[in-house]
């Protein structure tokens, strides 16, 4: 794209889109002019469709056609502000699927897998704050307030800061690993003062889970999706909870209201209604 792909580069930086996005837009903009192996700007409405549909055949995730369409899309309404049909081409539906939850003993199963003390305090934050494995990779000593028993969470999805919440545990625990590891900058630093990666950690909770006989399709992101769940079980509110996850809408946080089972276990099984003795079917 040459000078068309710094023109795209520059504007996103402009509009403070995070090192993430600008990577993965200008990736699914290599791709698609390499698909065609023209310039985008002589590409048009026509184009763009034949190469989602041929996306669509290749049984690419629609989480990467939603990146694809929405990096296509950025290049020609913004860098080249085109304000044409762009619009009435079909973003990917949505497919609705309700995230894995790990009941509170299943978390205490994965977490009892884990004796390097600095992977468990990793984990340990990460459902005990709500927070993405990303955010609490970029914690930094100076983000843990044991007096306002609060977690400061920097610059993290859509750029936001907020506060979560540290247990009395969790802040226990932090102690005893800062004794042990001595951190000086990042809270969880890997080799040479660098942080540790995101793959390190998954592939940790992978063995643990597996160690703790458990067989739930289940990640670190798993226990975010947890721990707002078990909070909307024990009568934390909902407004509440959104504030504590950073989500920008109530509708994301709502997911969890169709998770929750609090109101389920009180309902009696029409089965267990009408046979109340030990009785084979």
């Amino acid at each position: 794209m040459g000078e068309l792909r710094e023109k795209m580069l520059r504007r996103m930086e402009l509009k403070n889109y995070s090192t993430r996005t600008i990577q993965l837009y200008l990736y699914h903009m290599k791709k698609y002019v390499a698909y065609y192996g023209k310039s985008p700007d002589r590409l048009g409405k026509e184009e763009i469709e034949k190469y989602l549909h041929y996306l669509y055949e290749q049984n690419v995730s629609r989480s990467a056609m939603t990146q694809a369409y929405s990096a296509i899309k950025f290049f020609y309404t913004v860098c080249l502000e085109r304000t044409w049909e762009l619009d009435k081409i079909l973003r990917p539906k949505s497919n609705k699927k309700l995230p894995v939850v790990l009941s509170p003993q299943e978390v205490r199963n994965i977490l009892q897998q884990v004796n390097n003390p600095k992977y468990k305090a990793v984990l340990m934050i990460v459902y005990s704050g709500g927070l993405r494995l990303s955010e609490a990779l970029n914690l930094k000593l100076k983000d843990i307030d044991g007096n306002r028993m609060e977690i400061r969470v920097v610059q993290a999805k859509g750029k936001k800061d907020r506060y979560t919440l540290l247990s009395e545990i969790m802040l226990s625990k932090l102690r005893e690993y800062y004794k042990k590891y001595k951190p000086s900058d990042w809270l969880f630093p890997g080799r040479e003062g660098k942080k540790l990666s995101n793959t390190t950690i998954q592939k940790l909770f992978v063995k643990a889970k597996k160690k703790a006989g458990i067989r739930k399709d289940a990640t670190v992101h798993t226990l975010r999706h947890s721990f707002a769940t078990h909070l909307l079980e024990n009568g934390c509110d909902i407004l509440t909870i959104q504030e504590l996850l950073g989500h920008s809408s109530i509708h994301s946080t709502k997911i969890y209201l169709h998770i929750q089972n609090t109101a389920k276990r009180k309902i009696i099984n029409p089965l267990d209604r009408i046979i109340e003795a030990p009785y084979e079917v």
